[in-house]
């Protein structure tokens, strides 16, 4: 009897080891705490970390950023990247990237309208106050970003054919991977002038003018959540943060023309 009293006892304590091991398990972090994935346009390196930061206290799930070049980040989501949400800096990537059913059809999403300026170092000689001052002697070199891969690189593009200007600057000009880049060139003063976004234009130091828009292409920037997100539900939340209450206005701040707005003249 008291061997089967030490048995008993044995298994009623194992059980409750058991029990409590459940417990424990039922009680773990849901799978929203982990990180969200974003990848996204480097025009939005800045506005995105505002937004980043702020879905972060509202709702607890930190959100973790890859910035580079649109095409770039496109072509690591074909190739099966882990990433839970794309916010591209043109519309077609996306829905490329729907007809491939490589994101969710219904949450393709626009969220802003971008511009580019002509950016350049407070302390340049150079006053350029239009895209024709490029043509000038004194401006020997000229940032823009890879149109291969980039839009903002392509509205650059179409802006200096737009001006009548692509062939004759060919000679100067130096490309960077992603728009982001282009301006650290022009920062530290490997070129004289860049062609940037507004975006990042608000937030750096410098002095920059607008580039008229109808010499591009709009610069019609959309998102959506990828498919096989593992945050799927943390992902579509994030999206309705950008073009909810919170997110437009720090968007807003950054340049972007939002959806239903007017362009700025």
């Amino acid at each position: 009897m008291h061997r089967r009293a030490i048995v008993l006892a044995f298994l009623v304590m194992s059980l409750a080891t058991l029990a409590a091991s459940c417990q424990g398990n039922s009680a773990a972090p849901p799978t929203q705490s982990a990180p969200l994935i974003v990848s996204a346009a480097a025009d939005l390196v800045y506005a995105f970390t505002d937004l980043g930061r702020a879905f972060e206290q509202e709702t607890g799930i930190p959100v973790v950023f890859n910035f580079g070049s649109t095409g770039q980040l496109a072509q690591q989501i074909e190739q099966g990247a882990p990433v839970d949400l794309f916010a591209a800096a043109n519309i077609s990537y996306i829905q490329e990237l729907a007809q491939q059913g490589l994101v969710l059809p219904d949450t393709v999403a626009p969220y802003g309208r971008g511009r580019i300026t002509l950016w350049t170092r407070t302390d340049s000689p150079l006053r350029i106050d239009s895209i024709d001052d490029l043509a000038q002697p004194a401006v020997r070199r000229i940032a823009i970003a890879n149109p291969d891969h980039a839009p903002y690189g392509i509205a650059a593009r179409e802006a200096l054919q737009s001006a009548g200007l692509w062939d004759a600057l060919q000679p100067k000009l130096i490309l960077g991977e992603n728009v982001r880049q282009t301006l650290q060139y022009a920062e530290t003063g490997n070129v004289d002038v860049a062609i940037v976004a507004l975006s990042l234009s608000l937030h750096e130091e410098g002095r920059w003018t607008l580039v008229p828009q109808e010499l591009h292409d709009p610069i019609d920037q959309a998102l959506a959540v990828v498919a096989g997100s593992r945050n799927e539900a943390a992902a579509r939340a994030f999206a309705a943060f950008v073009n909810g209450p919170v997110g437009r206005p720090i968007m807003r701040k950054y340049g972007f023309i939002l959806p239903g707005e007017e362009v700025a003249p």
